[in-house]
Protein backbone atom coordinates (compact mmCIF):
# COMPACT_ATOMS: atom_id res chain seq x y z
CA UNK A 1 0.00 0.00 0.00
CA UNK A 2 1.51 3.49 -1.01
CA UNK A 3 1.07 6.18 1.61
CA UNK A 4 1.04 10.14 1.26
CA UNK A 5 1.98 12.67 3.91
CA UNK A 6 -0.30 13.43 6.40
CA UNK A 7 -0.47 14.21 10.26
CA UNK A 8 0.25 10.83 12.30
CA UNK A 9 2.15 9.33 9.34
CA UNK A 10 5.82 8.28 9.93
CA UNK A 11 8.42 9.81 7.16
CA UNK A 12 11.80 9.25 6.66
CA UNK A 13 13.59 11.29 4.40
CA UNK A 14 16.87 13.22 3.21
CA UNK A 15 17.90 16.73 2.34
CA UNK A 16 20.37 19.29 1.83
CA UNK A 17 20.00 22.92 1.95
CA UNK A 18 21.51 25.32 -0.81
CA UNK A 19 22.29 28.92 -0.94
CA UNK A 20 20.15 29.75 -3.87
CA UNK A 21 22.20 32.85 -5.09
CA UNK A 22 25.88 30.48 -5.08
CA UNK A 23 24.02 26.99 -5.10
CA UNK A 24 26.66 25.99 -2.45
CA UNK A 25 26.02 22.95 -0.31
CA UNK A 26 24.93 25.14 3.57
CA UNK A 27 24.31 21.33 5.44
CA UNK A 28 23.35 18.38 4.41
CA UNK A 29 21.42 15.05 5.93
CA UNK A 30 22.52 12.06 4.48
CA UNK A 31 20.94 9.39 6.50
CA UNK A 32 17.48 9.32 6.94
CA UNK A 33 15.68 11.28 9.42
CA UNK A 34 12.59 10.22 10.69
CA UNK A 35 9.88 11.93 12.03
CA UNK A 36 5.99 12.14 12.22
CA UNK A 37 4.75 14.81 10.44
CA UNK A 38 2.36 16.92 12.49
CA UNK A 39 4.12 16.16 15.84
CA UNK A 40 6.96 18.15 16.03
CA UNK A 41 8.87 21.40 14.14
CA UNK A 42 11.83 19.22 13.08
CA UNK A 43 11.31 20.84 9.68
CA UNK A 44 10.53 24.17 9.23
CA UNK A 45 6.83 25.04 8.89
CA UNK A 46 7.19 25.70 5.21
CA UNK A 47 8.53 22.96 4.54
CA UNK A 48 6.10 20.27 6.70
CA UNK A 49 3.46 21.85 4.80
CA UNK A 50 5.17 21.13 1.23
CA UNK A 51 5.64 17.94 2.30
CA UNK A 52 1.79 17.02 2.87
CA UNK A 53 0.52 14.80 0.12
CA UNK A 54 4.07 13.59 -0.91
CA UNK A 55 5.04 9.86 -1.13
CA UNK A 56 7.95 7.66 -0.88
CA UNK A 57 10.02 8.35 -4.04
CA UNK A 58 9.28 12.05 -4.36
CA UNK A 59 11.43 14.57 -4.75
CA UNK A 60 11.08 18.72 -3.84
CA UNK A 61 12.79 21.75 -4.19
CA UNK A 62 11.51 24.75 -1.76
CA UNK A 63 13.07 27.92 -1.58
CA UNK A 64 13.25 29.61 2.27
CA UNK A 65 13.54 33.28 2.79
CA UNK A 66 15.67 33.36 5.84
CA UNK A 67 14.98 36.99 6.08
CA UNK A 68 11.31 36.13 7.32
CA UNK A 69 12.66 33.17 9.17
CA UNK A 70 15.92 34.86 11.57
CA UNK A 71 14.75 38.73 10.91
CA UNK A 72 16.92 41.20 8.79
CA UNK A 73 20.56 41.15 8.78
CA UNK A 74 21.84 43.87 11.88
CA UNK A 75 24.76 45.27 11.22
CA UNK A 76 25.08 46.48 14.96
CA UNK A 77 25.91 42.58 15.91
CA UNK A 78 29.06 42.74 13.69
CA UNK A 79 31.64 43.47 15.99
CA UNK A 80 35.92 44.07 14.79
CA UNK A 81 38.74 44.31 17.66
CA UNK A 82 42.00 44.27 17.53
CA UNK A 83 43.17 40.62 18.45
CA UNK A 84 45.32 41.36 21.15
CA UNK A 85 42.43 42.30 22.74
CA UNK A 86 40.78 39.14 22.29
CA UNK A 87 41.51 35.48 24.25
CA UNK A 88 43.64 33.24 22.30
CA UNK A 89 41.21 30.43 22.78
CA UNK A 90 38.90 32.47 20.02
CA UNK A 91 41.37 32.69 17.68
CA UNK A 92 39.48 30.43 15.30
CA UNK A 93 37.09 31.02 12.45
CA UNK A 94 33.60 29.30 12.68
CA UNK A 95 34.11 29.60 16.53
CA UNK A 96 30.63 30.10 17.80
CA UNK A 97 30.88 32.02 21.19
CA UNK A 98 27.86 32.52 23.92
CA UNK A 99 27.72 36.28 25.03
CA UNK A 100 25.79 38.28 27.79
CA UNK A 101 24.41 41.68 27.38
CA UNK A 102 23.94 44.23 30.17
CA UNK A 103 20.26 42.89 30.22
CA UNK A 104 21.10 39.41 30.83
CA UNK A 105 20.37 38.16 27.11
CA UNK A 106 22.37 35.41 25.43
CA UNK A 107 23.13 35.50 22.07
CA UNK A 108 25.65 33.34 19.96
CA UNK A 109 28.26 35.20 17.90
CA UNK A 110 30.72 33.32 15.55
CA UNK A 111 34.01 34.40 14.27
CA UNK A 112 33.78 35.29 10.87
CA UNK A 113 37.06 37.05 9.74
CA UNK A 114 40.40 37.41 11.43
CA UNK A 115 43.81 38.87 10.33
CA UNK A 116 47.28 39.58 11.88
CA UNK A 117 45.50 42.63 13.99
CA UNK A 118 41.88 42.07 13.62
CA UNK A 119 38.60 39.64 14.63
CA UNK A 120 35.36 39.52 13.39
CA UNK A 121 32.42 38.69 15.54
CA UNK A 122 29.02 38.10 13.58
CA UNK A 123 25.45 37.82 16.08
CA UNK A 124 23.32 37.46 12.94
CA UNK A 125 21.98 33.79 12.16
CA UNK A 126 24.81 32.56 9.42
CA UNK A 127 21.52 32.59 7.15
CA UNK A 128 20.27 35.67 7.68
CA UNK A 129 19.49 37.70 4.55
CA UNK A 130 19.66 34.86 2.53
CA UNK A 131 17.50 32.51 0.13
CA UNK A 132 18.07 28.99 0.29
CA UNK A 133 17.04 26.20 -1.27
CA UNK A 134 15.52 22.78 0.14
CA UNK A 135 16.53 19.87 -1.48
CA UNK A 136 14.38 16.50 -0.18
CA UNK A 137 13.78 13.16 -1.38
CA UNK A 138 10.98 10.86 0.67
CA UNK A 139 12.20 7.70 1.29
CA UNK A 140 9.66 6.40 3.08
CA UNK A 141 5.94 6.74 4.29
CA UNK A 142 4.08 4.70 6.52
CA UNK A 143 1.41 4.70 9.45
CA UNK A 144 3.51 5.92 13.07
CA UNK A 145 2.71 3.72 15.82
CA UNK A 146 0.51 5.24 19.24
CA UNK A 147 4.40 5.35 20.54
CA UNK A 148 5.73 7.50 17.73
CA UNK A 149 2.89 9.28 17.54
CA UNK A 150 3.53 10.37 20.95
CA UNK A 151 7.08 10.76 20.35
CA UNK A 152 7.49 12.91 17.23
CA UNK A 153 9.66 10.55 15.98
CA UNK A 154 11.43 7.41 15.75
CA UNK A 155 11.72 5.67 19.27
CA UNK A 156 15.54 4.29 20.13
CA UNK A 157 15.12 0.58 21.88
CA UNK A 158 16.42 0.95 25.15
CA UNK A 159 19.95 -0.82 25.95
CA UNK A 160 20.02 -4.18 27.88
CA UNK A 161 20.91 -3.68 30.81
CA UNK A 162 19.67 -6.84 32.61
CA UNK A 163 23.04 -8.75 32.45
CA UNK A 164 25.01 -5.84 34.02
CA UNK A 165 25.87 -5.92 37.85
CA UNK A 166 24.29 -3.44 40.19
CA UNK A 167 26.19 -1.43 42.50
CA UNK A 168 24.31 0.94 44.92
CA UNK A 169 25.08 4.55 44.87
Amino acid sequence: MSYTICDDMFVELIYRVLDQETGEVLSAVEFPLGYVQGRNTILSPQVMAELVGKAAGDRISIPINCTALYGPRDESLVVIDRLSNVPDAYHQLGLEILMENDQGQIRRFRVVSMDDETLTLDGNHPLCGRTVVFELEILSVREASEEEIMAGGALESAPDLSGLPVRPL
